[in-house]
């Protein structure tokens, strides 16, 4: 079950080939990214001779991969021609959802309706802006919302559920930007919502499968009616299999291709990653002494050592100039071979960061709650 996961996410020696970072997320169906960085160490985990450097051509030059509001409503960044698709699905099932939210932060439906006319308006007439460049210009037009609440940025990914605006480039390394989306990525013909719906359960199981239907539900965000109904327009490609005693989905294909290998397959996973986020429950991937961990609140999930589709160990990265610290914190003596994979892993995330690094491992009591 683990193998087939990990080769449906890239996680494998053998799925984790080529470099283009928009191949990549349209395998995947995008990764999470409210931390960019994250997602692209993630790309990384799932390629072979990617750089950073590459990742950000695609995102700021190329426009090949695009960072939005996407599944569960969060930030993810996805290959751009998925994206219109994506956003039409989902977009309006989280723009319903948040609006107990917006109610609380004064986002009542005028102020929801005339300040996402005037984003609209403002980055057909300016282009990038960054977010206090955004709010000025609202001010002006009499759109006024207090910037030490989430208001402006819940006005802003509304914007965004709606299909207005996208993230744009990062100047200088240190603001990102909001674009109009119908300047950064091409219109397409756009699918009936049935037709997305059947595309969607199709790519989540190519992607995570072996998974169950609630999988799909957490994972996408979308409500089990829909879900279920999704299954129509995928289930010729899908196998049936049991997951936890319950009814599980596969990609047929992948379950003729699957192989089973003695090499410990050791991936170094960053935090949100989506082969953790992309299931209801990750009994199979972590062990119970390890989710408490790996989940330490705030709705973080933290970098991860996998071997074999299951987490052994956490990690955390350092960075002070053009030199790195890569800390792996064990539960358990490792062997030698997946000692020597945590090694290869943790200097091919030097190279693709362009870093000198190193590697400390420590040891830690699982049971034993981290600030």
């Amino acid at each position: 079950m683990l193998l087939l996961r990990a080769a449906a996410q890239r996680l494998t020696s053998d799925t984790a080939r080529g470099h283009s970072p928009a191949a990549i997320l349209r395998q995947v169906v995008g990764l999470q990214a409210q931390v960019f960085s994250a997602a692209a160490l993630g790309m990384r985990a799932r390629s072979r001779g990617l750089r950073e450097r590459d990742v950000e051509r695609a995102l700021n030059d190329e426009r090949s991969i695009v960072r939005t509001w996407l599944m569960r409503g969060t930030l993810h960044v996805a290959a751009a021609e998925d994206l219109r698709w994506l956003v039409a699905l989902l977009g309006p099932v989280f723009a319903r959802g948040g609006a107990t939210r917006y109610a609380q932060l004064g986002l009542d439906d005028d102020l929801k309706t005339n300040g996402v006319a005037a984003i609209r308006q403002i980055l057909t007439n300016s282009g990038p802006l960054t977010r206090h460049e955004l709010l000025d210009r609202l001010r002006a037009r009499g759109i006024v919302l207090d910037p030490k609440t989430q208001a402006p940025i819940h006005l802003i990914g509304l914007a965004a559920l709606q299909g207005v605006l996208c993230i744009g480039p990062e100047l200088n390394g240190r603001e990102w930007t909001y674009v109009l989306l119908d300047d950064w990525v091409p219109r397409v013909r756009m699918p009936s919502r049935e037709q997305a719906l059947g595309e969607l359960a199709r790519r989540y199981f190519a992607a995570y499968g072996p998974a169950t239907v609630a999988d799909l539900s957490a994972w996408s965000g979308i409500g089990m009616a829909e879900a279920r109904s999704a299954l129509v327009g995928a289930r010729a490609t899908l196998a049936e299999v049991t997951i936890h005693g319950e009814p599980g989905l596969v990609l047929k294909d992948r379950l003729k291709r699957v192989t089973t290998s003695s090499t410990q397959k050791v991936r170094l996973l960053p935090a949100f990653d989506a082969y953790l986020l992309g299931y209801r429950r990750r009994d199979l991937a972590v062990p119970p002494e390890l989710q408490r961990r790996l989940q330490r609140g705030g709705g973080w999930l933290h970098p991860a050592v996998i071997v074999n589709g299951r987490a052994v160990a956490a990690w955390s990265l350092r960075k002070s100039g053009r030199r790195g610290q890569v800390q792996v914190e064990l539960f358990s003596r490792p062997s030698a071979a997946v000692r020597a994979g945590i090694e290869a892993e943790v200097a091919d995330i030097g190279r693709f960061l362009d870093l000198q690094i190193q590697v400390d491992f420590t040891r830690s009591d699982p049971g034993v709650k981290r600030a």
